[in-house]
């Protein structure tokens, strides 16, 4: 995955994790545009991962479909069902200096993508977020979904102190190596993994990056709201006491210095990403 270039200077590289579960009527047209998007506009060698969890329709078939075609398109199937479960097992096995991952629906603007892993490359953050409660966001959803997301928010920030504002956007990406060594400490396979993968990050002092999305609601999403928010309340609580117990600090996390500057797509405001370094 990790190309050099004309100097012969290894390129940093991202890993696009594609998470699906009975996607195939949608899956053909949203890696198509994403794989136009990253060959067109983004300057760095990537790979798109399209991790079927265990789906029941053709949408494994699609996804081979899609790797025979496209290049730097691969297809990973798993038994299981869990949007954790496939980011883990893709992420730990990743040759890429990034791993990343979106939503099949594409319901971020891929504008947002670059902004977003620019200062991992750099080695300027370890973690970045898309985030629709930025004050830059333009975010289209209901009102239902408005409130749920606001209020798991503020839950998070009374129970575990969460500086971060948008742990269950769909938009993030880690340092492999940052990745590698929370790993083994996130135990949630499932909607939880990316609050449990932000508080540990906070918790051991990590450098979390927020970056401002255009998001358009899914109509078609398939979430199970109630027994999601249940599972994330158990999580909360869970993480709770691994906090207070001093479970959640982890001794081996790497440390990365600034190497260059940061990467942006010319014309955008510097006040349009956040670098939040936390404190426990």
């Amino acid at each position: 995955m990790n190309e050099q270039n004309a100097g012969g200077v290894r390129q940093r590289s991202v890993e696009i994790v594609v998470p699906v579960y009975n996607e195939a009527h949608v899956l053909a047209d949203s890696i198509g545009r994403l794989h136009a998007y990253l060959e067109t506009s983004f300057p760095f060698p990537f790979t798109i991962t399209v991790a079927d969890n265990a789906s029941t329709d053709a949408t494994w078939q699609a996804a081979l479909d899609l790797a025979h075609r496209l290049p730097h398109v691969h297809a990973v199937h798993l038994d299981a069902k869990g949007r954790g479960r496939a980011l883990k097992h893709v992420w730990s096995r990743s040759g890429a200096d990034v791993v990343a991952y979106m939503d099949v629906d594409l319901s971020t603007g891929l504008e947002g993508f670059l902004p977003l892993v620019a200062p991992l490359l750099s080695g300027h953050s370890d973690l970045a977020i898309g985030s629709r409660l930025h004050r830059q966001s333009a975010v289209q959803r209901g009102a239902k979904r408005e409130f749920i997301s606001r209020s798991y928010n503020l839950l998070l920030r009374a129970g575990l102190a969460a500086r971060f504002s948008d742990a269950q956007c769909g938009f993030k990406a880690v340092r492999t190596d940052v990745f590698l060594a929370l790993a083994p400490h996130i135990e949630d396979t499932a909607w939880f993994f990316d609050t449990e993968l932000l508080v540990l990050a906070q918790r051991n002092r990590l450098r979390i990056h927020e970056v401002p999305v255009d998001w358009t609601d899914d109509a078609d999403s398939r979430v199970d709201i109630v027994r999601t928010a249940l599972d994330d309340l158990k999580g909360m609580r869970r993480m709770f006491r691994k906090s207070v117990t001093g479970r959640a600090r982890i001794a081996a996390v790497p440390r990365r210095t600034r190497t260059t500057t940061p990467v942006l797509p010319v014309g955008a405001p510097a006040s349009s990403a956040e670098h939040l370094e936390y404190a426990s």
